[in-house]
């Protein structure tokens, strides 16, 4: 027996200790069950096999430093929607009274379960396969579903980085391409194209030379070889950066995570001394506060805290897991979420100064088209010259007297005026256009560009940050499917990551079809939004209701070395799981009300037009949502019916550098005997162990004075070690 055990500290003591056998065994030196006595399972001890998992154990990858860790956190969280989808809902959704259900939404389910998976991460020290393994086998399949849906967004995903690495090359041209229309020769007459005429020079740049897109979701039209060589080198990009796992990617984030804000400070500054840039601004936050009573503005603002932090993907997971047990993650993800929720504001500044100078922009071209009209009305004496004001200049026309004029027109001609065509040119109207997504990316603000001095320089910037911003998501993407898998089946990172990569971009081809843009708009819509709700509702009943939210927190305490707040407790056990069952429910009822469809752009009216999706297709979005979720219910019957081992007949697990051990600390009296002969507890151990100290009679240690009366939540690395011989 050890020296440092309490039977052999009582031998040599005349003070009374009353202590139980579990007490006793709290404290032997941990063997593992497979090598004691105490194996009556029948399975053999692998001494190679065991050592290949201390091993592993040991070896395990972990940051450089902090600053490395959080600029991956920070990299992965922080993505395309942030610029392109965060500004959009706060237009739409009542300007700066969209900011205040955003920001509560952000405290009570996006700080509280962004916190619950970095703690699981960092405990476990696993993949979202591993960890869900541990805390509840049943519910195994939370893991094998969020790396499905990572599959499913990262196929999508990085054909969006292959869009902005195409426009990022065609950037180095003066002037910028999609400036101007082309010229076509038609014989000897030179015209302008029809299709770029009736839209406009972005918008056929974006549909017609970037897309080649086909009329329909049924018209495939062969590859787009511009667009598939941009994706191979997109998925060369993730590679490379993830081959070598963290100890690549983890250097790669600190160009790609900090080069957007560089970009982001850049366009702010050049954004606020453009002409009508605080227009834009101040259209944005205005409030509407009214929006604020719409439930429908609370659905989208939870969907877009719920994507904007990555949970459920198994991302964040899988970064938390290289760090140390010690490590502050309450920090981190305060740092972290509030630092997303900053970041979207900075980009709505940027994005709204920009599109403030480009409304301005619009609205004084359309003063100019509008103006020549009322011109040809005067002299053709459809007009009278008494209508127009005496201080109106047509040669130098400001927005306020055109409005003076139209008043009036409108005023006098009240019968016909429809028949005039005249448009009211308000700037209100050209701000309160609500643009998203790529037609913000690729069309808006590429056209505010082209009006920048300059401009060349201003879209390489542009696209050289979107690139950054899609590689530093698409790596926490890639890091939810690798790290899981690698540690689960153990294969080699490098052959698995190389391999991943190369059958991504096969599969992937499909998007860059001419109707590729089709079906990347599907995965965005159906892929994941769903599946990934159920997947984060589980994750929350797994630790709040199944392991225990009391004993979650105490382990808490031993690991951060200072009790979480209450607020906590409440969130994860009550207000979290209410409030994603809530959004599970809209998001049903939103997909029943709105019938599953597209915007199609049509070549012959060069304007776009909504289509519902053919038979073939609807197949396909339901197969997505099916698969992304069957893990869950597959895993749970295997598991229930014992048709796979789940690992739970195990007397003890290993707990050493990230393995964890059987806690048998809440053992009842009538318990203890049965432990001792290898029975089953009455109770299920815990998968995530605490310590406790023995300080003596009559002491009570802290984790004691507020727990169960049998040490439920002040348990130990306990093993079944000792030979009843011993004792």
């Amino acid at each position: 027996m050890p020296k440092n055990s309490k039977v052999t500290q009582r031998e040599h003591s005349s003070e009374h200790v009353t202590e139980s056998v579990a007490d006793l065994l709290a404290h032997e030196e941990a063997v593992d069950y497979k090598r004691s006595i105490l194996n009556v399972t029948g399975e053999t001890w692998d001494k190679q096999k065991d050592g290949e998992e201390d091993l592993d154990a040991e070896n395990r990858p972990a940051w450089n430093s902090k600053l490395q860790y959080i600029l991956a956190q920070i990299g992965y969280s922080v993505g395309l929607g942030n610029v392109w989808r965060f500004p959009y809902l706060c237009q739409k959704n009542g300007g700066g009274a969209y900011l205040v259900p955003y920001l509560v939404l952000l405290i009570i389910i996006g700080l509280p379960l962004f916190f619950l998976e970095l703690a699981v991460g960092q405990r476990i020290r696993r993949g979202s396969i591993g960890v869900w393994n541990y805390i509840c086998p049943r519910l195994g399949g939370i893991g094998y579903a969020s790396c499905l849906v990572c599959f499913f967004v990262g196929l999508y995903y990085n054909v969006i980085i292959g869009w902005s690495i195409f426009y990022f090359f065609k950037s180095f041209q003066y002037p910028l391409p999609w400036s101007e229309c082309p010229i076509v020769r038609n014989g000897s007459v030179a015209v302008v194209e029809t299709e770029c005429e009736r839209s406009s020079a972005t918008t056929y740049f974006w549909y017609r030379e970037t897309l080649d897109i086909s009329n329909s979701i049924s018209e495939s039209g062969g590859l787009n070889w511009k667009m598939t060589l941009c994706l191979l080198v997109a998925w060369s990009l993730v590679g490379l950066a993830m081959i070598k796992g963290i100890q690549s990617s983890g250097k790669v984030m600190y160009f790609s995570s900090l080069f957007p804000y560089v970009v982001l400070v850049c366009f702010l500054v050049r954004g606020l001394l453009l002409r009508g840039a605080v227009d834009g601004i101040t259209h944005m936050f205005t409030p509407k506060l009214d929006k604020m009573l719409d439930p429908q503005v609370w659905r989208e603002a939870a969907t877009q805290v719920f994507f904007a932090l990555g949970l459920g993907f198994g991302g964040v997971i899988a970064f938390s897991s290289y760090n140390k047990q010690d490590n502050n993650c309450h920090f981190d993800a305060t740092l972290v979420s509030f630092i997303n929720f900053f970041t979207s504001v900075l980009a709505t500044l940027v994005v709204f100064a920009v599109l403030g100078f480009k409304a301005n922009i619009m609205n004084e071209k359309c003063v100019v088209e509008n103006a020549e009209k009322i011109l040809g009305y005067l002299n053709t004496n459809v007009l009278s010259h008494d209508l127009i004001p005496p201080h109106v200049n047509f040669s130098h026309l400001t927005a306020k007297d055109y409005h003076e004029m139209y008043r009036v027109i409108m005023t006098v001609k009240e019968g016909r005026f429809k028949e005039l065509g005249l448009d009211a040119c308000l700037l209100e109207d050209e701000l309160d256009k609500s643009v998203q997504g790529t037609g913000l990316a690729f069309i808006a603000f590429t056209e505010a560009m082209t009006h920048f001095p300059a401009s060349p320089f201003w879209s390489v910037m542009f696209f050289l940050m979107l690139i950054n911003l899609g590689l530093g998501s698409m790596i926490g993407t890639m890091s939810g499917i690798t790290t899981p898998i690698i540690d689960t089946f153990k294969v080699r990172k490098e052959v698995f990551t190389v391999g991943s990569c190369i059958f991504a971009f096969v599969v992937g081809l499909i998007f860059v079809q001419r109707s590729g843009n089709y079906f990347v708009t599907m995965f965005d819509d159906y892929s994941a939004t769903l599946p990934l709700t159920v997947v984060v509702i589980l994750e929350n009943i797994a630790v709040a209701w199944i392991y225990g939210t009391k004993k979650f927190m105490q382990e808490l305490t031993e690991m951060l070395g200072f009790r979480p707040y209450q607020f906590y407790y409440y969130t994860w056990k009550y207000v979290s799981p209410i409030c994603m069952a809530v959004l599970m429910t809209a998001s049903i009822i939103q997909l029943g009300v709105s019938p599953p469809g597209y915007s199609a752009w049509i070549r012959e009216e060069a304007a776009e037009k909504f289509l519902f999706y053919p038979t073939w297709a609807m197949a396909i979005l339901i197969s997505l949502i099916i698969l992304a979720s069957l893990p869950l219910p597959l895993v749970f019957i295997l598991r229930q019916f014992h048709l796979v081992s789940d690992g739970s007949n195990a007397l003890s697990v290993t707990y050493k550098k990230g393995r964890m051990m059987k806690d048998i600390s809440n053992l009842e009296d009538n318990d203890e005997t049965r432990f001792i002969l290898s029975k089953v507890p009455s109770e299920t151990p815990s998968p995530m162990p605490t310590h406790r100290s023995y300080l003596g009679p009559g002491s009570n240690s802290p984790m004691e004075m507020s727990s169960a009366p049998n040490g439920r939540y002040g348990s130990g690395y306990l093993l079944a070690s000792t030979p009843e011989s011993e004792l």
